[in-house]
């Protein structure tokens, strides 16, 4: 008696979990919850997996010849390390982990392709061809991911280029895709001795990934990961389709098409295509304007900042990765609720490709507590910068740049940005006089009505509170 229905079962339940879960993420509200269900689908993925490998289908053609203990220790590892540094990662740290997964997902699946290739299985040409792109697309997920966590994590600090580059990479795609062509003619031929041609063409795509991510700058390096990750649900998507896996499939094409829609709405909140994202060079100091900023930066004291926004009657705040890097969201939000409670109004500003990766902004907020209603995504908010008293930029910078409005000759021209520097009045805490992480001379810090204050965030934010406690007490002592 067959039970072949109930992997089918479980594949259209795992299926289902997978995109009611994505559903569920499109809300800041819901994420936490969606991720959640998204991880079930997985889960009942998993341990279906295991029907095909215990046979219990009785179809002689499902029961696979799998080392069970080594799956076994496989899931144990892969479980425990995930769950011991999702655990133990700081915010900081998110982006560079999450280049990281998307990196593992790649690298399964070009390692899915290779046992395929590898395993002497009598298949047709578009069998193979299939397989074969799929291990192309992953590997390259695979090695640029792990480029694009190194500069995250400061182990790579420049982009690496050289003349005629992008005719070298060319080349390289070229060479791979004609060795997997002569591969998949191998095979269906039934050549016997095919390792030698399989370790080259994963090593050609791997060199292509490392080779594609190098030039690109730091400050593109949100949309790379949300690119990464398409580029990785594909593979997954591919490999599926490889190893007739209905749940795979689905879960690479929802994977691919979610980051896909994303990678394109950044791209295009930056005023860009992916194409000059990932050939513009940009952030190269050689392609920042040349115009002359007039003013200075005016420095100023924490505490005559904060006193100016608690007598303020509304604030907007802008989020940027100078937050996360001083790992201050928690005093903000201390500080937020002081001036809420004197009834000064607060919200806070979004731009989409804020911080090291998509969302991070909307992370680091939920973890410190803020309301969800209190969170304003660029176009929601950017009119109200007119009519605010204060507006407060901690660790933005191109986000929050006139000159992409202004400046024809700016590498960041035409950009969507904050409208920041409308605001009445503009602090912006810093931790130094530096152009930021795209190399670009933001205007706003040299505005007429924008005053610096330099300084790690949270230190600043603690003496921020400080005054407004002060200020507080005094009232407490005249009353």
């Amino acid at each position: 008696m067959t039970a072949v229905w109930i992997i089918d079962a479980c594949d259209f339940i795992a299926a289902f979990l997978f995109i009611y879960g994505l559903k569920r993420m499109s809300s800041p509200v819901t994420a936490r919850s969606g991720i959640v269900v998204a991880g079930y689908g997985v889960l009942v993925a998993t341990l279906a997996s295991f029907l095909y490998i215990f046979g219990v289908t009785g179809d002689a053609a499902l029961h696979l010849n799998v080392n069970i203990a080594l799956a076994v220790i496989a899931l144990v590892v892969g479980l425990g390390w995930a769950w011991w540094s999702g655990k133990r990662v700081p915010l900081t740290s998110m982006p560079q982990m999450v280049a990281l997964y998307n990196g593992f997902g790649g690298g399964a699946a070009g390692a899915i392709a290779a046992v395929e290739l590898l395993g002497g299985t009598s298949v047709g040409g578009i069998h193979l061809s299939v397989t074969m792109v799929g291990a192309l697309i992953g590997s390259v997920s695979f090695s640029g991911s792990l480029i694009a966590w190194a500069k995250l994590d400061g182990r790579v600090n420049k982009p690496w280029r050289v003349k005629g580059q992008h005719i070298y990479n060319a080349l390289v795609l070229l060479a791979t895709i004609a060795v997997g062509v002569w591969l998949v003619t191998l095979v269906v031929g039934g050549a016997a001795s095919i390792a030698p041609i399989v370790g080259l063409f994963f090593g050609l795509a791997l060199i292509y990934g490392i080779m594609l991510t190098m030039p690109i700058g730091g400050a593109d390096m949100p949309v790379i990961i949300s690119m990464y990750n398409a580029l990785t649900g594909l593979a997954v998507g591919l490999d599926g389709f490889a190893l007739q896996n209905p749940a795979l499939m689905i879960a690479g094409m929802v994977v691919g098409s979610a980051g896909s829609l994303l990678t394109i709405l950044m791209a295009r909140a930056m005023n860009r295509s992916i194409s000059n994202v990932m050939f513009s060079n940009f952030g190269d100091v050689s392609l920042e304007s040349t115009s002359e900023i007039k003013g200075r930066m005016k420095p100023v004291e924490a505490s005559d900042a904060a006193i100016s926004m608690r007598y303020a009657s509304k604030v907007i705040i802008v989020p940027g990765y100078g937050l996360a890097a001083a790992q201050a969201q928690q005093k903000l939000y201390e500080f937020v609720k002081q001036l809420q409670s004197g009834g000064v109004d607060v919200k806070f500003a979004i731009h989409p490709v804020a911080g090291r990766m998509p969302g991070h902004m909307d992370v680091l907020l939920a973890e410190a507590g803020v309301p969800y209603d209190m969170i304003a995504e660029l176009d929601e908010i950017n009119e109200d910068f007119a009519t605010t008293d204060v507006a407060l930029v901690i660790g933005a910078n191109d986000v929050v740049n006139p000159a992409a409005r202004t400046d024809k000759a700016s590498p960041i021209y035409g950009m969507p940005i904050l409208n920041v520097d409308r605001a009445h009045q503009v602090y912006v805490i810093k931790r130094g006089q530096g152009k930021g992480y795209a190399g670009v001379e933001n205007e706003l810090f040299f505005a007429d009505n924008t005053n610096m204050i330099y300084g790690d965030a949270r230190g600043v934010l603690v003496k921020m509170i400080q005054a407004v406690k002060e200020l507080g007490g005094e009232a407490d002592n005249a009353a």
